[in-house]
């Protein structure tokens, strides 16, 4: 049986303790523990922490932590999120995973939005599905191509797969593209599945990204504390969705992982608490927003080197490059020669880009960036 590897991962496993500045990884640096348990207003005593008895918790997540994720999701119009409508996941990475054993059968295809991250698209394809894709545009801005979302329709598309704002280039969507992704699902009964990892990380609004929650009978939001929070080590995850496709997605999640740990969703919980996520997303921006000038200037000092539309949301933009050689290629090159690991375009689909994140210190990204213009000048003089 044939199998398609998971590109951005594969890389990321083989080189990502290997070299000295990881410019691939998505999130902002990450917290140190006593970083988190130190905030203000934060209600878990380090003496409460070391007294948790190391059991099971809930196997679909704390109270506390679902209650608190609920309330990411205010509705308008209709019922906005409550505990029910939360499943707490080993990630987002085990939220694919479940959704895809819960919703596709022989015959169903999924449509999914490129560039974006590759997982639902090899596990389409690795089960049997058909695949069909809509692009965001280069050429304009990324902004959503309507028509071949239209066009990729058919009445055996079961899910449409968005991810907003978009990994790896940073655009959020419009409000109008948003609808047109509704309005297309509708037409078919299709789900949405909308992987919104990056809520929170937003470089030029203060507004957060508005959610699919609540637009269509038939969503499924992702959220993860790796992105937008700076605790990938967590390993927490979650599904918002309507209460009975939560029950059954409950039912897949026990069959994989059974439960997150009880210290990851006591942290959880208090990363995600009233007092506590305002100063984590405040954090996160504050390297978005002061990484991405350093990036740029970088980039403006190339001569011509890169062509790229800014990222709207999180600590990762997709740059195109105009030298002649493979983006894996160059991606190892990088890694070998310069200590520095970025993202290789052909992971996404797109030889002849690079996903350059931003989300650290001032200091190490100008140290990488040297690092990276020693090899790009050598191969412009070849």
């Amino acid at each position: 049986m044939s199998f398609t590897p998971f590109d951005i991962e594969v890389i990321q496993s083989k080189w990502e303790q290997q070299v000295e500045f990881n410019l691939v990884e998505s999130g902002v640096h990450p917290l140190r523990l006593e970083e988190l348990l130190g905030f203000p207003g934060g209600e878990l005593e380090v003496g409460a922490l070391l007294a948790t008895e190391l059991n099971y918790p809930h196997v679909n997540g704390i109270p506390a932590l679902r209650e608190n994720i609920a309330r990411l999701y205010p509705v308008a119009s209709g019922a906005a999120a409550g505990i029910d409508n939360v499943l707490v996941t080993v990630g987002a990475s085990e939220a694919n995973n479940i959704i895809m054993q819960a919703l596709m059968e022989p015959g169903d295809e999924l449509l999914t939005q490129t560039p974006t991250y590759m997982q639902l698209w090899g596990m389409a394809l690795n089960t049997g599905h058909t695949v069909k894709t809509f692009g965001l545009q280069a050429d304009a801005g990324w902004a959503l191509d309507l028509e071949a979302l239209h066009n990729g329709l058919s009445s055996h598309t079961k899910i449409i797969a968005v991810c907003n704002p978009n990994n790896p280039t940073g655009y959020i969507m419009t409000e109008a593209e948003m609808d047109a992704v509704v309005e297309a699902a509708d037409r078919v009964g299709a789900w949405i599945v909308a992987d919104e990892v990056y809520r929170g990380a937003e470089r030029l609004r203060e507004d957060e990204t508005p959610s699919f929650y609540g637009r269509y009978g038939k969503v499924l939001c992702l959220g993860s504390l790796s992105k937008a929070y700076g605790l990938p080590g967590l390993r927490i995850g979650w599904i918002t969705g309507p209460a009975d496709a939560i029950e059954a997605l409950w039912r897949r999640h026990e069959y994989t992982t059974v439960s997150a740990t009880i210290l990851s969703n006591k942290l959880a919980a208090l990363a995600l608490s009233p007092a506590v996520r305002p100063q984590l997303i405040q954090r996160t921006r504050d390297y978005v927003r002061k990484g991405f000038p350093v990036l740029e200037a970088w980039m403006q000092e190339q001569a011509g080197l890169f062509s790229y539309t800014p990222p709207q949301a999180s600590a990762i933009t997709f740059i195109r490059y105009h030298l002649d050689i493979n983006s894996t290629q160059l991606m190892e090159q990088l890694c070998r020669e310069t200590g520095v690991f970025v993202g290789a375009g052909d992971a996404f689909g797109m030889d002849h880009y690079l996903r350059i994140a931003f989300g650290q210190d001032k200091a190490v990204l100008e140290e990488a960036f040297a690092r990276i213009s020693r090899v790009l000048h050598q191969l412009q003089a070849a």
